[in-house]
């Protein structure tokens, strides 16, 4: 299949009212699985490579491996980079073959935060690739605290950016293990009307949005894409933690790690379809 840009996947997402998911992949075992059940659900992907995946793999290692899985895809797969930090990684990340890329200028001021993504966005499309921004502040469990975004603000980013997907802080939270008590709708509500619904919108810390929320959101509002991360990996641990503590005496790696690819392929087909994205590749 075609490596497809996040303008290419999100588009139709707005459009049909659904929305995709953006997977955060740690390894081989994770996207692999990932990449089965969108075959499975015949659903658009996008496979993300976040900050803790590129401290522990270089990007051009993970840019082949995502390549060549999107290559030998049935259905539609970004490569995206997630929370890219300089216009030096997003540019590393375009070079390397990823098609699409993400700044995250959320902590700086307003005004240095559109000046730097509109920036990346130019290049990035010039290298025909999609370009993600964040505006207001999307926070960590047990960490920093979120800054909701402002409607105005948002409104002024999508039109001075050009960015092809903007990522909201509307009650997400990174990293959450437990479902969270949802995302503000009113808020999100406002964000939508300022921006007069034509840019996607991304929900960062998808994992702590409760389900049927999600589903609602993602056939109603502009939301086009729920970054999923921390549901999956709790997923992969369990079932290695449950073959490591069957009793028996198998040390061999790609035998353990063999043991998380049904569970986390069957969690992320359940999530495609409740994001609505199924059958539409």
């Amino acid at each position: 299949m075609i490596r497809a840009t996040l303008a290419e996947v999100l588009q139709p997402a707005l459009r049909d009212g659904y929305a995709v998911a953006g997977v955060v992949c740690l390894g081989w075992e994770d996207t692999r699985a990932y990449v089965a059940a969108a075959e499975a659900e015949v659903a658009p992907l996008i496979l993300q490579a976040g900050p803790g995946c590129r401290a522990h793999t270089p990007l051009p290692v993970l840019a082949a491996m995502f390549g060549h899985l999107a290559d030998a895809a049935r259905v539609p797969v970004v490569l995206h980079l997630d929370h890219g930090r300089s216009k030096a990684e997003c540019a590393e990340a375009i070079a390397c073959g990823f098609t699409s890329v993400m700044f995250d200028g959320s902590a700086l001021p307003l005004q240095d935060n559109i000046r730097q993504t509109a920036a990346i966005a130019r290049m990035a499309h010039q290298a025909g690739v999609s370009c993600e921004g964040e505006i207001g502040f999307v926070g960590y469990a047990g960490g920093a605290e979120s800054a909701l975004t402002d409607p105005a603000d948002a409104a002024r980013f999508a039109a001075e950016t050009g960015v092809d997907a903007m990522a909201v802080a509307v009650g997400n939270v990174h990293l959450q293990q437990q479902v969270g008590g949802g995302l503000d709708e009113a808020a999100l509500a406002a964000i939508a009307t300022a921006t007069g619904s034509r840019v996607p919108l991304v929900i960062h810390g998808g994992s702590g949005v409760p389900g049927d929320q999600r589903a609602r959101l993602a056939a109603t509002t502009p939301i086009a894409k729920f970054n999923i991360g921390t549901e999956l990996r709790m997923a992969f641990g369990a079932a290695l933690r449950r073959r490591i503590n069957d009793g028996s005496a198998e040390f061999d790696r790609i035998a353990l790690l063999s043991a998380t690819h049904d569970p986390v392929m069957q969690l992320t087909q359940q999530i495609l379809r409740q994001l609505g994205s199924s059958d539409r590749a």
